[in-house]
């Protein structure tokens, strides 16, 4: 066989077919292309959770993974983001009633940090003072589930619902609600980057103590 040859054949291109987290079932996302295996990696692939399902009612959650690791004709995915799309977003706003959303970053059980969004529709307009109490109420909830569960755990929640059904269940004794939803959920960052910013911030605390001295 020629260099030449060797060569283009160096050059061909493959077929992967890529595959959800073990949590989702390693369920087929779908195919992608590449070179070499390393050009896979941190490629990003969308669908939907009903894709996922095969259910169409569920349409409305995309669903976001991330290559990490690559077989000989495989590739392999974790999560990171889960984002309602925004035709239904809008369809489910009211005139005359309240929109509350609110932004929180959290930490799981084992260490990962996600930033999430739920948002809160009531079922008439509700005044500042009810707004802000659903808005620390939706707060206090998403932390407290992600400190008492892992990452997999945590995401489960979200995904099934559970998480929203828990924040409508007790929001509601507030100021009625219509409904309640995590409009996006984002991966932020994995344990060993957070133990890494620990670490640097310790470091640089200790310098401090020593130019005080």
């Amino acid at each position: 066989m020629s260099e030449r040859s060797v060569s283009r054949r160096k050059r061909e291109k493959r077929w992967y077919t890529v595959f959800a987290p073990e949590q989702f079932d390693r369920a087929e996302l779908g195919e992608t292309v590449a070179r070499e295996p390393e050009q896979l990696d941190g490629r990003t692939i969308e669908t939907t959770l009903g894709a996922l399902r095969n259910d169409a009612s569920e349409n409305n959650t995309k669903l976001t993974f991330k290559i990490t690791d690559v077989g000989s004709d495989s590739a392999y995915t974790e999560f990171i983001k889960h984002e309602l799309t925004r035709d239904y977003l809008r369809s489910l706003v009211r005139r005359g009633s309240s929109k509350i959303g609110a932004f929180v970053t959290v930490l799981t059980a084992d260490d990962y940090r996600l930033q999430v969004q739920p948002v809160a529709y009531t079922t008439k307009k509700a005044d500042h003072s009810q707004e802000k109490a659903i808005r620390r109420q939706m707060t206090d909830i998403v932390e407290t589930a992600a400190e008492e569960r892992t990452f997999e755990e945590f995401i489960d929640g979200i995904v099934s619902g559970r998480l929203s059904g828990g924040i409508y269940n007790e929001a509601k004794t507030i100021y009625p609600l219509r409904r309640v939803e995590i409009q996006k959920a984002t991966l932020e960052a994995h344990p060993e980057e957070i133990a890494e910013e620990q670490e640097m911030s310790v470091s640089v605390e200790e310098d401090d103590i020593e130019l005080d001295e």
